[in-house]
C-alpha cells in the first residue's frame, strides 16, 4: 500500500458520510474547488468506502460539478520540484489507483450519483463505480490530452466500462459527451431529470440493499475475476464461484426460500 501524499490541512470534510438503513451514501464535499480529487480527497473517498455495515455504498457529490478530476494547477506547480516532479507525480497517482482499486474491491455495489460534469478523473470515478445515474444536466469528459496530458489512467476503467471504439474517441479527442450519449454507449446506467436525481439513485440502491451482502460480495468479485480471462478459464472461475454460492447460509435459504415461496431472511440483518 502506497503512503498518501498530504497537502494543507482544511476544516471542512473532504466529505459527508451518510448512512441511510444499509445503504451509505458518501457525498465529495469540496464543492468550491469542484471537488477535485486531491490527496486529501483521495484518502476521505478511500475511508468512507469501509463500510462493514453497509450493502449497497453510493458515491454522489455537492457543488457545480461532481469532479473535476485532479488538481492541475498543483500538479503544475512541482514541475519545479528537483526531479521535475517525478516522485509527487507517482505518489499522486498511486493514491489515485490505490483509492480506484478500493471501488473495485469493496464487496459492496458502488453506486456513482452524477449531477453535473465528471471529467479526467472525475470520470474516472463514474467509470470505477459498478453502476452509475445520472442527471440529464451531467457531462463526462476525459480531458486531459486537451492539455497535453493523455488520461491514462482514466482509460483503465473506461476501456472496461464502454466499447473500445467509444472509449479511443473520448481519450483521444478530449471532448465532453452529455447524459444522453454516455447512457447509450454505457458508461452510466439510466439518465433521469435532475430533480429525480438522488431519489432514483438511492432507491436502486435501497432495492439492492435487500438481497443478501454475501452473496453481492462473491458476485461482484466474480465478474472482476473473469473479466479479463480466456472464456474458458472465466467459465472455471464462474462455476467455483457458483459452488461457493450455494454452499453458503444465504444460498441454502435463498433456495429454501424459493422452494417455500416465502421471502429469504438474510444472515446479515
Amino acid at each position: 500500500m502506497n503512503a498518501p501524499l498530504r497537502e494543507t490541512p482544511v476544516e471542512t470534510p473532504q466529505v459527508l458520510i451518510e448512512d441511510a438503513g444499509r445503504v451509505r451514501r458518501i457525498v465529495l464535499n469540496r464543492p468550491a474547488q469542484r471537488n477535485l480529487l486531491t490527496p486529501e480527497m483521495m484518502t476521505a473517498v478511500k475511508d468512507a468506502l469501509d463500510a462493514p455495515g453497509a450493502r449497497v455504498i453510493v458515491i454522489a457529490s455537492d457543488g457545480p460539478a461532481f469532479c473535476a478530476g485532479h488538481d492541475m494547477k498543483a500538479m503544475a506547480s512541482h514541475h519545479a520540484d528537483a526531479d521535475g516532479g517525478r516522485a509527487y507525480f507517482t505518489a499522486l497517482f498511486n493514491q489515485c489507483s490505490d483509492m480506484m482499486l478500493a471501488i473495485a474491491n469493496a464487496p459492496q455495489p458502488v453506486i456513482a450519483e452524477v449531477h453535473s460534469v465528471a471529467v479526467a478523473a472525475g470520470c474516472q470515478l463514474v467509470a470505477a463505480c459498478d453502476l452509475a445515474v445520472a442527471a440529464d444536466t451531467a457531462k463526462f469528459g476525459t480531458t486531459g490530452v486537451t492539455f497535453g496530458l493523455y488520461c491514462s489512467t482514466p482509460a483503465v476503467p473506461l476501456v472496461r466500462a464502454v466499447p473500445d471504439k467509444h472509449a479511443a474517441e473520448l481519450l483521444m479527442t478530449g471532448d465532453i459527451i452529455d447524459a444522453a450519449r454516455a447512457e447509450r454507449i454505457g458508461l452510466v446506467n439510466r439518465v433521469v431529470p435532475a430533480a429525480e436525481l438522488t431519489e432514483t439513485t438511492m432507491a436502486l440502491a435501497h432495492h439492492i440493499a435487500t438481497k443478501s451482502a454475501a452473496v453481492l460480495s462473491i458476485g461482484k468479485r466474480t465478474a472482476h475475476q473473469q473479466q479479463s480471462l480466456p472464456l474458458a478459464d472465466a467459465y472455471a472461475v464462474a462455476a467455483d464461484a457458483m459452488v461457493e454460492n450455494l454452499l453458503l447460509a444465504d444460498g441454502r435459504e435463498g433456495l429454501d426460500a424459493f422452494a417455500k415461496k416465502r421471502h429469504a431472511d438474510w444472515q446479515d440483518k
